[in-house]
């Protein structure tokens, strides 16, 4: 062995050269690229170099490639056009299996490069692993996500929300987003170009390292001890907090940076770009070290120093007032489900928005899960210097919200069984004040599939029993001049208010004593937290489930149905109090004395006695 090679100690066995360098500097410098620009995508140059430097033979071109894992049909064509321009440059004859003399391997980061310090940590390292307590075996490193990441920005709102007196202990998605969003710097709902993934799917890597903790539908998000700890240490840091006790003690530096381990045993390693595959960080930990110096910030940029000031402004603000709209800070908007819109009878339907239109209403258009028109206060926000368009401000839904039936779509609706279960979630839906706007037909009622009495009865009913306010109108045009008139109407009862947003799931649907003597609520749910509860196919709880097999039993409304899971909220408790009766008879009457409705009538033993025969009938029922 030459004398100018260094010994190599212990065990370890060399690593063979690759024999496709030219291939692996490539993809390497693809994968540096990438990573740079923070797009997903260096991951996969990753995975293709790792199986590049396990194969054993040279490769003629990169379609010979296409055998390995992880090299699919993009990447075989970039390193094709790579090898193109290498040839046209150095000629047909250049070797494609060898680098320039004096090249660091490729793939694999240059041992001379390091710093001083660096070379000085790491031999620190095998000293400690060789003859040192630590027992041969590196250390994990703790996580860290990067500074104004998704997972950065997550942490310390939950950590925040946690700290306001009184809190709730959670945050639900919609509401953790639209707050975090002002520490993060991408985007939480719109991906990167040439990318799918947003700040949100850091969300997955915090509750699989058991930061965050993920609970109930709709999903509830709230931290760990270990979450609460980590997010402590970053609130500190992002304070600019630095009497903390030592083994407390957090950096938050730019990404690639560590925080070293305290010679006591402190907290360890911290890679600030979260990345627990260790082979790959000794690998890419120069690489990293290099990128974070030529990291963008927004307040470096010129023009941008603008931007990062009116986001604090409108941020600040929103503090200012405890998450309340003041009044002249928001203006009534009338929300047109798109289906009113669109299909079906194109013409009449073009025809309420032009309507709406021809009387100035202020109106959107947009998919609403429950009803076909509601009412919401959006957020007044000021456009910003360099922006398009104007930040999205909040939006709370007024408890006002419009079924609109025809009198064919009316028939229709009860024959398919859609009429209940219709009232049913608009009775769940949260808005206090539902409306059943009703289009008559004329004489074309004559010719419908039910007879016209049966139609006007349902119509009573739905006032009468349900507690709904029916309006009765001609035609189109009368239905456009009720909507506009009840905008105006809104506009002007709210002219003066505070609205406050209020969390349906933490202070239920019950109203107020105000509300009772017609004052309207100023308490208001959002509309992204409206919307997706009344999703009408989402995941169901089994209370959910049975309220739904009980009012398919004929003359089981929803007030019955709530009163029967009131006490019995499922099948499993309903069968488990079947069995303690004593007899047949006592069975059946089980729930005949549970009242119900706002007269608190008994439920009676005919419909005791069907939903006995549904649940404990052996067999098929006659």
């Amino acid at each position: 062995m030459p004398a100018s090679e260094p010994v190599r100690l212990g065990r370890k066995r060399a690593l063979p050269s690759c024999p496709n360098p030219l291939f692996l500097k490539w993809l390497t410098e693809l994968r540096d690229e990438a990573k740079e620009k923070g797009l997903k995508i260096q991951y996969t140059y990753q995975k293709a170099i790792s199986s590049l430097n396990k194969y054993p033979l040279p490769l003629q071109n990169a379609k010979e490639a296409k055998i390995l894992q992880n090299f699919g049909d993009g990447i075989c064509k970039i390193l094709d056009e790579k090898l193109q321009r290498h040839l046209r440059e150095k000629g047909p004859d250049a070797p494609i299996h060898s680098l320039p003399k004096g090249a660091p391997p490729a793939g694999r980061p240059d041992n001379n490069s390091l710093a001083p310090s660096r070379q000085k940590n790491a031999a620190g390292d095998r000293g400690k692993d060789k003859g040192g307590g630590g027992g041969g075996r590196k250390k994990k490193r703790e996580y860290m996500p990067q500074k104004r990441s998704g997972g950065y920005a997550v942490l310390l709102t939950l950590y925040r929300q946690s700290q306001i007196p009184g809190s709730k202990g959670y945050m639900f998605k919609l509401e953790l987003q639209d707050e975090a969003q002002l520490l993060c710097d991408k985007s939480f709902s719109v991906p990167d170009l040439g990318s799918k993934y947003t700040a949100w799917s850091s969300v997955s890597t915090l509750i699989q390292r058991n930061l965050v903790i993920k609970t109930h539908n709709p999903a509830r998000y709230s931290l760990t001890e270990e979450g609460l700890s980590l997010a402590e240490r970053l609130e500190s840091a992002e304070q600019g907090t630095k009497d903390k006790p030592v083994g407390d003690r957090v950096e938050v530096r730019s990404e690639g940076e560590e925080v070293e381990e305290d010679e006591e045993g402190g907290p360890g390693v911290v890679d600030l770009t979260g990345s627990d595959d260790e082979e790959e960080e000794e690998k890419e930990k120069e690489e990293e070290r290099i990128h974070s110096t030529k990291r963008p910030t927004c307040v470096s940029q010129p023009g941008r120093e603008v931007d990062v000031v009116g986001l604090d402004s409108q941020a600040t603000s929103r503090k200012a007032n405890g998450g309340c709209l003041l009044p002249g800070s928001y203006e009534i908007i009338l929300c047109v489900d798109f289906i009113e819109t669109t299909g079906g009878s194109h013409h009449r339907k073009q025809e309420l928005v032009k309507e709406l239109q021809r009387n100035g209403v202020n109106f959107d258009v947009r998919k609403l899960n429950v009803g076909d028109f509601l009412w919401v206060a959006r957020e007044k926000m000021a456009p910003v210097p360099g922006q398009l368009r104007a930040p999205a401000g909040r939006e709370l839904v007024l408890d006002y919200i419009i079924e609109r039936k025809r009198m064919d779509d009316l028939c229709g609706s009860i024959i398919d069984g859609r009429f209940r279960e219709q009232k049913f979630r608009l009775k769940r839906c949260g808005l206090r004040r539902p409306v059943y706007l009703v289009e008559e037909c004329g004489t074309a009622a004559s010719h419908l599939s039910l007879p016209e009495a049966t139609l006007q009865q349902a119509i009573v009913n739905t006032q009468v029993v349900d507690g709904f306010f029916v309006k009765r109108v001609q035609d189109v045009r009368e239905s456009a001049a009720y909507l506009t008139v009840m905008t105006r109407y809104l506009t002007k009862l709210y002219q003066n208010r505070t609205l406050i947003c209020r969390s349906r799931q933490l202070e239920g649907d019950e109203g107020s004593d105000e509300e009772e003597r017609g004052i309207p609520s100023c308490a208001l749910i959002s509309f992204a937290e409206f919307n997706y509860g009344a999703v009408k196919n989402k995941c169901q709880t089994v209370r959910e489930v049975f309220a739904r097999q009980l009012m398919q039993i004929s003359g089981l409304s929803g007030d019955k149905a709530a009163a029967i899971l009131e006490q019995y909220s499922t099948p499993h408790s309903l069968l488990a109090a079947y069995e303690q009766c004593a007899s047949e008879a006592e069975k059946e009457k089980l729930l005949s004395s549970i009242r119900y409705g706002k007269l608190k009538r008994n439920l009676g033993p005919a419909l005791s006695r069907t939903v006995y025969q549904l649940y404990c009938t052996q067999g098929a029922l006659s």
